[in-house]
């Protein structure tokens, strides 16, 4: 009885590594049945993979197909915001800044909505308010209206670094650090930032390193000499309409300002103007705004010529310009008086030989030629006789004196030159 329950149970597979004591048949059985169950479990563990990455796929395409990742924003957007549009920038370009900025919810989407838009195909580098979380086409309308452009500056020609007044109605002329200030403050969510203010820039532009300044090498060391005074970066900022970053720091903005009119200066042979009357780019750049504030586009380039011709006279003669006195007082008046032409600052004229000791404003690209390019003549003098602006010139002292007195007698000056 015991043999025959002996044969018909079932042999105790052998569990853990087989031990030494086995018999050859035990051991050699023993490996078997780890081999199986090493085989069983990574298979169960492949299987587990399987199912997981299944239903995260499977979860997944559920989930997209209920809600979405998309492909376009709807309604009035989430909060304002300002975008850069780069010299250069393709619809492509535009379209992935958008994205990035949250703006649109692919760039694909608006390249599809702006396609065929002669608007957005010209816009113009700069930077523009738009909303975060707006349709493709909402975009693309913001962009292209020119009241969502802002970080926008305008710079006359012949303004000054600081501000001046009128002295005969006190009308104030804003300079260039309030223009710069104005430019920077933008409206966002019904509420108006403003990036910097003027006490700011000139703060900086008498303190930042002049390499931070991107202030030009043929410049380098006319500024340096003026030591910590703001206006040692006076006409370093060319007129005309620049696009600044309204969130960037005083620092920076003047650094881009002056290296984008640098830039320009240069293209039109500031470099190599100075050759022929003997004077480096920079003295060139002073003249051009002599020109630029004693006369009218007409007589630029006879201006210029009376100033060479003073400057090279043998007597040493000064240049005696009223612009030079009302330079440092950051005032505008045609006659000035003795006690101001008697201050000796680094810009009267009336007190110092040759040039001031920076440009008086910002010239603009008419002065700027002309002073490259003077006009032929032997003049010494000038005045403007009317209001009209009618100049008339002159080499003969005495007859200077008497067109003095013609402009006395029209009303257009007080005392003489």
């Amino acid at each position: 009885m015991a043999d025959e329950w002996s044969l018909d149970r079932t042999e105790p597979e052998a569990v853990g590594r087989p031990r030494r004591t086995m018999s050859r048949t035990e051991r050699a059985r023993a490996n078997r049945n780890r081999r199986r169950r090493r085989h069983i479990t990574i298979l169960s563990v492949v299987a587990l993979v399987v199912v997981v990455v299944g239903a995260v796929f499977l979860g997944s395409r559920m989930w997209h197909g209920m809600f979405g990742t998309p492909s376009d924003y709807d309604g009035d957007g989430v909060s304002d915001i300002v975008v850069q549009v780069r010299n250069g920038d393709s619809t492509t370009a535009i379209g992935k800044t958008l994205k990035d900025g949250g703006v649109v919810a692919t760039a694909q989407a608006f390249v599809d909505a702006a396609a065929g838009n002669s608007a957005i195909s010209a816009i113009q580098p700069g930077f523009y308010k738009v909303r975060t979380e707006i349709s493709a086409a909402n975009a693309v309308t913001r962009l292209a209206d020119p009241q969502n452009r802002v970080g926008r500056l305008v710079i006359p020609e012949g303004r000054q670094l600081d501000d001046i007044a009128e002295v005969k109605t006190g009308a104030v002329t804003e300079g260039i650090f309030s223009l710069i200030a104005d430019a920077t403050c933008v409206t966002l969510d019904d509420q108006q930032k403003c990036g910097v203010k003027a006490d700011e820039l000139k703060n900086a532009a008498g303190a930042a390193d002049l390499a931070a300044l991107d202030v030009p090498a043929w410049a380098v060391d006319p500024v340096t000499a003026l030591g910590a005074d703001h206006r040692r970066i006076e006409g370093l900022i060319a007129p005309g309409t620049w696009n600044i970053d309204p969130s960037a720091p005083a620092q920076d903005i003047l650094a881009t300002l002056i290296a984008a009119s640098t830039a320009q200066y240069e293209q039109n042979g500031l470099l190599e103007a100075g050759n022929a009357e003997n004077l480096s780019p920079y003295q060139i750049l002073v003249v051009a705004s002599l020109v630029q504030r004693e006369s009218k586009p007409q007589d630029f380039a006879k201006v210029a010529r009376v100033i060479y011709n003073r400057l090279v006279a043998p007597d040493h003669r000064r240049l005696e310009f009223d612009s030079t006195v009302n330079y440092s007082l950051d005032r505008q008046e045609v006659a000035t008086t003795d006690a101001d032409r008697g201050r000796n600052t680094p810009w009267n004229t009336y007190v110092r030989e040759g040039l001031p000791a920076t440009p008086i404003c910002s010239p603009g690209l008419p002065a700027v030629a002309a002073a490259e390019t003077p006009e032929q003549g032997d003049w010494l003098y000038f005045v403007t006789i009317d209001m009209q602006g009618t100049t008339l010139f002159t080499r003969d002292y005495q007859q200077h004196l008497a067109n003095i007195e013609l402009a006395r007698r029209n009303g257009v000056l007080d005392s003489a030159r």
